[in-house]
């Protein structure tokens, strides 16, 4: 077993991770879809994640065994709205996505709701399998790509229509 690809844990994002994280981000969504220059949208995301950090919202970060970032999570706890899940192409396969969406769900146990590019069959794969059922569908304002909502409840309250 390769102990390099083994989580260490989840912790709270520190601000000293935001270089590890942006390249996290930038090389996942350049692989995801290459037709897009996502080295141009750094600082955004840098300046999205201070601004979320400063609004209340949390990140998770997740750390490998060889002390890097992973991947990470930025949810809004108070809307219920994930806004980024981002695991590094090296450790898709790996559980990592599987421990930040879980993370997620803890931190907002009664709803998750998000969007996700129709053109990124392996995110739309991973949520369908993990309970989430599309609810509308919509364009991304940055890109002008389709987008799917999706939306996550418990079994029980998504047995429940009230």
């Amino acid at each position: 077993m390769d102990h390099r690809n083994t989580l260490r844990g989840l912790f709270p994002f520190d601000s000293a991770y935001l270089p590890e994280i942006a390249d996290v981000w930038v090389e996942s969504w350049q692989r995801t879809m290459p037709s897009i220059d996502f080295e141009t949208r750094r600082a955004w995301l840098v300046d999205h994640l201070i601004a979320a950090e400063d609004a209340g919202q949390t990140i998770r970060c997740a750390l490998v065994e060889t002390g890097e970032i992973a991947g990470f999570v930025l949810i809004d706890t108070s809307t219920c709205y994930l806004d980024q899940i981002v695991v590094g192409s090296p450790w898709w396969g790996k559980g990592i996505a599987e421990a930040l969406l879980d993370e997620a769900r803890r931190l907002a146990p009664g709803r998750i709701e998000l969007d996700v590019n129709q053109d990124n069959p392996r995110a739309v794969a991973f949520y369908m399998r993990n309970g989430f059922q599309v609810i509308a569908e919509g364009v991304n304002a940055k890109s002008g790509l389709a987008t799917l909502k999706l939306e996550w409840r418990p079994a029980a309250q998504a047995a429940d229509p009230s």
